[in-house]
Formats: structure tokens, sequence, C-alpha cells
């Protein structure tokens, strides 16, 4: 079976978000009625992003933060009303479009500014916290070592990411979903065991001088996703 790269595994996500799920997506992170399935993803993401928004600083103010694969915008509105200076990067044009719409209408204290693009692209400069909620869920171990560590070298806080556990109910999940026709799939999401993701960070040179903290994992319904947090030692 051919292990897709980074770069194939990113054009199929720019893809699917870009056009193919667009709608849904829409309707997913608004307060629209969606069906039972949907609920329960809509209510874990909601449950993440809580989670991650109260492992960082209440008082935001100056604080330069990198929202990595920023979707609508909901975590990166968040951030702007505790007076933060947000970059919000996605590799869907009509997300980053939608995202800029829905934050006009509810501005904060602090600024927004939506980019398209390559959220690991170093030359978005340095941040004082970068957050990567699920926008590494569809890769491999290897390549999310890879990605924390090339924003480790940017990052003079924490980075908070989240990676799919590898459980026997995700991996029926990911079974289930081969099964449907090629042109209807969601980009694969990749479950990755929590003691290779930890051995591989301990591997990796500039990982290595930095801090596993927090993990929370987050179950609702069809959603499950880990929280982990990285911090300077």
């Amino acid at each position: 079976m051919h292990t897709l790269t980074y770069r194939e595994r990113r054009g199929q996500i720019e893809t699917y978000f870009d056009r193919t799920a667009v709608e849904a997506w829409t309707r997913l992170t608004s307060d629209a009625p969606v069906g039972r399935i949907r609920a329960t993803v809509r209510a874990g993401r909601e449950r993440m992003r809580a989670t991650l928004l109260s492992w960082l600083p209440e008082d935001l103010r100056g604080a330069r933060i990198l929202d990595a694969g920023c979707g609508t915008g909901a975590f990166a509105t968040e951030a702007a009303r505790r007076g933060a200076n947000v970059l919000a990067i996605d590799l869907s044009a009509t997300l980053v479009r939608l995202a800029g719409e829905r934050s006009r209408q509810d501005a904060g204290p602090g600024r927004i500014r939506f980019v398209v693009g390559d959220m690991l692209d170093p030359g978005h400069g340095r941040f004082d916290h970068v957050v990567a909620m699920d926008s590494l869920i569809h890769y491999g171990a290897a390549d999310v070592v890879r990605a924390l560590s090339g924003l480790a070298e940017r990052t003079d806080g924490s980075i908070l990411t989240t990676f799919a556990p590898r459980t026997p109910a995700l991996a029926v999940m990911h079974a289930v979903g081969r099964l449907f026709p090629r042109g209807d799939r969601a980009p694969a999401i990749e479950p990755v065991a929590e003691q290779a993701l930890r051995r591989l960070a301990a591997a990796d040179p500039v990982l290595s001088r930095h801090r596993i903290g927090r993990t929370e994992r987050i179950a609702s319904g069809f959603y499950t996703s880990q929280a982990l947090e990285v911090t300077t030692a």
C-alpha cells in the first residue's frame, strides 16, 4: 500500500475542504440544525476548542498566536476576544473567506489576519503560542512530529495540538470509511499511538528540548481527538 507523503496528503485536504465538503463544513461549524451524527462531531469540536482555550492565559493582550488550520475561524475569534494578535491560516481559500466574514460579525479587542497557505511556512515568523486543532489528524506520527518540530523552532511559549488516538473504535470507523467511493471520502484520519508520538518526539533534536505537558482526550459520538501540550523546557 502506498503511503502518502505530507505534500500528497496536504493536497487531498485542500481539495476536500475547498471544494468537496464546503457546504457540509459551513453548516457543521454554524448554529444550523444538523443530523445526529454531525451533532456529536459539533459537540466534540466545541469541547476540544474550549479545552485548548483553557490551556492558554486568560489575558492574551500582546500575544502573537498562530491558528494553524483555522477552518472557519472559531478559535481565532475567541483568542482575539482575549486580546491576541492572531495569524489564522488554512489551505482552503473558501474556508478562510468564510472565516473572515464571520469574524467581522464578532470582532474582539485583538486582531486577526486570515491567510491562505501552509501553516508550516517559516516565513510566518515567531509566535508566543501555536494552536493546531485537528489540523494534523490526517498525518502519520512521523509527519506529526516533523510538523511540531518545525513549529517549535518558532514558538516561545506553547504548542497546543491534537491527534487521533489509536483506539479500537477509531480503527473500525477508519476501516468502514474505506468502503465509501473514493470521490465521497474525507481525507483519512491517521490514528496515532500516544507512546509512539512521545518516543518520536524524544528522539527529535528540537522537540527533545521541549516538554510534553497536559493531555486530554475528548470523545463525543463520532468525534474522538486527544489534545496535547508542548512547552519549552
